[in-house]
């Protein structure tokens, strides 16, 4: 058994997109549009094979992602190497995004930073 994909609700869905393919790697599939219900979507497909589909509806609206909620709690990309999270996060950062915790190695014995997205979504870079 295998995960298929992650479904991500999104309010600038273009902006979303574009993120993923910039930093990520990330291939789209062509637009999804349900003209009844006003969804929109993309797959995202990673090299590995992952997929994270990014889906936007007018009735869906944007949380709060300062706190801490129950759920899912971050996406974590693996890189490859130390070298990989510290270039990718500098990109990040001088981009504009949030840095919620600089590299390091944590207890558990990752190697990684925690950035967000363009709206809000906690993002783990690791090894």
């Amino acid at each position: 058994m295998k995960i298929e994909h992650i479904g991500l609700w999104v309010t600038e869905l273009e902006k979303m997109r574009k993120f993923y393919e910039t930093y990520f790697n990330a291939t789209s599939s062509e637009l999804y549009h349900n003209k009844k219900t006003s969804f929109h979507s993309y797959f995202l497909t990673f090299t590995d094979g992952a997929r994270l589909e990014i889906m936007q509806r007018d009735d869906v609206t944007h949380r709060n992602h300062e706190e801490e909620i129950l759920g899912f709690a971050h996406l974590a990309f693996s890189l490859g190497s130390k070298d990989n999270v510290d270039n990718l996060t500098n990109i990040l950062v001088l981009e504009g995004y949030t840095l919620l915790s600089p590299c390091r190695t944590t207890g558990d014995g990752y190697y990684e930073s925690v950035i967000t997205d363009p709206e809000g979504n906690h993002l783990e870079l690791t090894i």
